[in-house]
């Protein structure tokens, strides 16, 4: 339903917009987007929008996208059951062709097209093109899951300087040409890292680091790298948002200057972060917070 407000309001809702505006201007923003946070078809049209207005108003924005439910979806079609070890997907050589055909195929190439007919002008990578993620086996119990050996963004880079939004899928490769599945939290944080971005925002499906687990107010709004640990040692930091702090960190030191875990499941969460003095979720950083 449509907010009731007159234009005189919608026309101070944008001139409050403005400061940010022209701070973002000509920056770069890579969103991490998928998991849990991809499944509702009308959050994700929301969050299609947010990039499109973002990319019109001259942010230069970067979708790296996972998918992991639709992985496991497809590996059952094809008998195939999903095994996970220390948060990862255990990944044989033919479960890593499934993974390649899902992602940077089916997933990717629906949300290229989703931007594009949402007004946007897309275009779809994986991390196979360019060498754009290079990778080597992490450990063989995991099988083929990647850790990244490096990243070649300038096929990202081309993109953006001819006016595209680049979407790219985390799958990578080696020398010999074996296929591996990346972590799609390490691969945003290592491709932001390598552009320098301005914000790395991951999109995730709680409101971002809580002190409590059960309790969605006790949200911490800033942590900086240098208290992580600690609260990390505290317990305040745990499970599966330990990797993702991890990817945080990596990020500001790869030389990302800010980063943002939220909730993508908030309706336009991330014009919530990027254009209003509140901000959402917790950012990561080495300095001054929001």
């Amino acid at each position: 339903m449509a907010l009731d407000i007159t234009n005189a309001q919608r026309a101070e809702v944008l001139t409050q917009a403005l400061p940010y505006i022209q701070k973002y201007n000509q920056k770069i923003v890579v969103v991490k987007y998928g998991g849990n946070a991809m499944v509702n078809d009308g959050l994700k049209r929301q969050v299609m929008e947010d990039i499109i207005l973002l990319h019109l108003i001259g942010v230069k924005v970067v979708l790296v996208h996972g998918g992991g439910p639709e992985i496991s979806e497809t590996l059952k079609i094809y008998g195939k059951k999903s095994e996970f070890l220390d948060g990862l997907r255990v990944t044989d050589r033919e479960s890593a062709g499934i993974v390649q055909m899902v992602l940077a195929g089916k997933v990717n190439k629906e949300l290229v097209n989703l931007l594009q007919t949402k007004g946007g002008n897309a275009m779809g990578l994986c991390g196979i093109d360019g060498r754009m993620i290079e990778a080597r086996m992490m450990d063989e119990k995991y099988g083929y899951v990647g850790e990244i050996v490096g990243v070649n963004v300038t096929p990202i880079t081309d993109l953006l300087d001819r006016g595209y939004i680049p979407v790219v899928s985390t799958v990578g490769c080696d020398g010999e040409g074996n296929v591996y599945n990346i972590n799609a939290d390490t691969a945003a944080a290592r491709i932001a890292g390598a552009m320098k971005a301005e914000r790395l925002i991951t999109l995730t499906d709680i409101a971002g680091v809580l002190r409590d687990v059960n309790d969605p107010a006790s949200l911490i709004p800033n942590i900086l790298v240098s208290e992580a640990e600690a609260l990390i040692e505290s317990g305040a930091i745990s499970g599966g948002m330990i990797p993702k702090i991890n990817c945080c960190i990596d990020a500001i030191r790869h030389g990302v200057h800010k980063v943002i875990i939220m909730d993508g499941r908030v309706p336009h969460a991330i014009l919530l972060e990027m254009l209003t003095d509140e901000g959402a979720g917790t950012m990561v950083s080495e300095g001054e917070p929001r």
